[in-house]
């Protein structure tokens, strides 16, 4: 159903926000991937658009296809989950690639030679499952405006070993992918992870064991 209203809640860092309409008893959800392609606009509080009104999964109104009035840009209103994920390529960058590659073989060698236990491994997979996870529950809650998890966390998930999915993530979920700022702090935790196993690693090659004989 097609509808008018004015914005009258925006919230740019989380990028969601809401509108009100004549047409709808409820203020309509809208996040920043539900603007219609090609929309020449950024939205703001006060600023009257047109929509279409979806309803997903039993929650309240949602509006897609989001535009000014008299924007001639073709209209893209399909609900947000049937969209496929494969629309946009998954941009995993040739650096981190390389990066989690030699990540990977150094964590292996490392085993290998007994220079950490065993266990360091299945613990890596862990954290970068949940790592995933905790991308994959912000994401979430962007979309139905609910409370978001702190990017300090998302941060300490990184800094932590989580790193190789939290990019992977990034650019699957189409999350955190274009916040610079949010990108600055991620590469900072991977370059001060990398170091800090480097270190360890080197120790323990030099005689200083990080696992009992």
């Amino acid at each position: 159903m097609k509808a008018q209203g004015s914005i009258v809640r925006w919230d740019a860092a989380r990028g969601f926000g809401f509108i009100r309409s004549a047409s709808s008893s409820a203020d309509v959800f809208f996040h920043i991937r539900d603007m219609r392609r090609g929309a020449s606009f950024t939205p703001q509080e006060g600023v009257k658009v047109m929509f279409d009104v979806i309803h997903v999964g039993g929650k309240g109104p949602r509006a897609v296809a989001v535009h000014l009035p008299g924007d001639a840009s073709p209209a893209r209103s399909r609900s947000p989950r049937s969209r496929p994920t494969r629309s946009a390529p998954i941009e995993i960058s040739g650096l981190l690639l390389l990066l989690a590659v030699a990540y990977a073989a150094a964590i292996g060698w490392a085993v290998w030679s007994r220079l950490i236990p065993w266990w360091t491994l299945a613990v890596a997979v862990l954290v970068n499952l949940a790592t995933f996870f905790a991308y994959w529950q912000d994401k979430h809650a962007a979309e139905i405006g609910r409370w978001r998890t702190p990017e300090a966390t998302l941060h300490l998930w990184s800094l932590a070993g989580g790193w190789p999915l939290a990019h992977v993530a990034q650019q699957v979920l189409r999350h955190k992918s274009s916040k610079q700022e949010f990108l600055a702090v991620y590469w900072t935790c991977v370059v001060l992870h990398l170091a800090a196993v480097g270190a360890a690693l080197w120790l323990a090659a030099h005689g200083f064991r990080l696992s009992p004989e």
